[in-house]
């Protein structure tokens, strides 16, 4: 790796390719529009946030709205042009590091990684829940067992593992056909109250309810996870600009398409689940739990029950690919750079799959599994696996925001570049985003840092909300350090 800013080996942001030197021949292009409109829906609309959401009762689809007006559109403002002057396989991390240096680049991708692994744990930890869903009362049993659940999550994560070695061309059929079933299942969700009306069923459904937020520490905490929890994402699929078709235009299109239709489908899936919560919401399962008590167990309602909670399934597995797919992407750019061992950087001679990279991250998810499977409060480790996981997100989506606010300001001032008759890249990201973008990205940046704040304080019960907190700072704070750390050993040996 070399010592210098990587400004010296890319030459702007108009030449991608110089980017990653050593990348070897072309990945392949499997991806087109409608398989990242598809995937974008599948990353963003996750299950469980309609249950956080629900939380917040009446004043939901407020505090929805707030959190789509100060952290979505900036964001999809951002990743929109951001994507448009910089189409490179790795995404938010390929622009930090042109805008910012190795070391920042090196530290979103981190954050971004460690991100995607505690994701794909909490996915794959929620399946045997929402699998006891949909057997039923004969499977409420399931997740309480410890060694079935583990052998459940160890069967499944093997079969992503061999899917994301295969490649997108065979793994973006798992993401499309996941992303069709969150849209049919969250569509057949919406509709459950109209259904229950018919039948006289005794519910109180308000679509678009409206009531005046109340301002808790509670309230506070929800909302900042549903910002960088539930919210974020369009970025990710960036990740694979170097396999999507014309990346410029069509993850920018995509982004275009998708969000009006993830917004619709939070904040009224949030109004079904409340119709029918009578008791506490499952966090962790909240649109199976709202199938069952809407359909009940027996007859026909049944039948449909099962076959949405099973279409949910689809989902989960879909999205536990693509994030670990992204995971090993990050790994892999990372390697051409220099920045991790090129270890990371073998590719399947078919395939054109990082394998190593792809085996390395779904390791990590195992033991990160493993030692959850364990923990006696299954409820607070889920949760403070979710916590430590966003505001690492976070801490990306900083360093995303601060690349349109740094151009337009022409920030930082010391940056050192050796090409006299060619721009630094800042000052050529400085041309090709426009201006405002700066004042939507401060308000983004705002918003992320609300929600990094927020997110120490725990939205379900646990033995003592101040150790709760100190872990999550803890573990963030230790986090990078090591990243840091590992990267300052890696610019010795060089």
């Amino acid at each position: 790796m070399s010592g210098q800013a990587p400004h010296n080996s890319a030459s702007t942001t108009a030449a991608p390719a110089a980017v990653h030197a050593d990348a070897p021949a072309p990945l392949l292009r499997s991806l087109s529009l409608f398989d990242l409109v598809l995937s974008q829906i599948l990353f963003v609309v996750g299950s469980g946030w309609v249950g956080f959401a629900a939380l917040l009762g009446r004043a939901q689809a407020v505090y929805w709205i707030t959190a789509m007006l100060v952290f979505y559109l900036p964001m999809a403002l951002a990743v929109l042009y951001l994507n448009r002057a910089m189409p490179l396989e790795g995404g938010l991390y390929a622009w930090a590091r042109i805008a910012f240096g190795d070391f920042s680049g090196f530290l979103v991708a981190w954050n971004i990684w460690i991100y995607s692994l505690g994701v794909a744990a909490v996915i794959l930890f929620s399946i045997p829940s929402e699998i006891g869903y949909l057997l039923g009362p004969s499977g409420a049993h399931l997740a309480q067992n410890p060694l079935q659940s583990t052998l459940i999550i160890l069967t499944i994560l093997a079969l992503l593992t061999f899917a994301s070695v295969l490649g997108l061309e065979f793994g973006k059929w798992f993401h499309n056909l996941g992303g069709a079933a969150i849209v049919a299942v969250f569509a057949t969700l919406i509709l459950l109250p109209v259904l229950a009306l018919l039948r006289h069923q005794p519910i109180h459904w308000e679509p678009l309810p409206f009531a005046l937020p109340t301002l808790s520490r509670h309230a506070f905490a929800t909302v900042g996870l549903m910002m960088i929890g539930g919210l974020a994402g369009l970025e990710y699929i960036a990740i694979l600009a170097g396999e999507t078709q014309a990346p410029a235009r069509t993850i920018g299109r995509s982004v275009q398409i998708a969000s009006p239709i993830i917004c619709l489908l939070f904040i009224l899936g949030t109004s079904s689940v409340l119709a029918f919560a009578h008791g506490p919401v499952n966090i962790l399962a909240p649109v199976p739990q709202t199938f069952r008590l809407a359909l009940g167990n027996s007859g026909w309602g049944n039948l449909l029950a099962i076959a949405a909670i099973a279409a949910l399934q689809l989902r989960l597995l879909g999205t536990a690919s693509l994030v670990l797919t992204g995971a090993s992407r990050l790994a892999l750019t990372a390697g051409w750079n220099h920045l991790l061992p090129r270890w990371f950087t073998r590719i399947h001679p078919r395939r054109r799959t990082p394998v190593n990279a792809i085996l390395f991250t779904a390791l990590l998810v195992l033991a990160i599994l493993l030692s959850a499977s364990y923990n006696t409060r299954i409820q607070e480790a889920f949760q403070e696996m979710l916590e430590v996981s966003v505001a690492h997100y976070a801490l990306a989506y900083l360093a995303m925001f601060a690349i349109p606010i740094g151009a337009a300001f022409g920030w930082p001032h010391n940056q050192t570049w050796t090409h006299k008759h060619s721009p630094s890249p800042m000052h050529a990201l400085a041309h090709r985003l426009p201006r405002w973008l700066a004042i939507s990205s401060a308000v983004g940046f705002a918003a992320t840092l609300f929600s990094l704040i927020v997110s120490l304080f725990p939205v379900v019960r646990v033995a003592s909300p101040a150790a709760y907190a100190a872990r999550i700072l803890l573990l963030t704070l230790l986090s990078n350090l090591c990243a840091a750390g590992f990267y300052r050993l890696r610019q010795r040996r060089a």
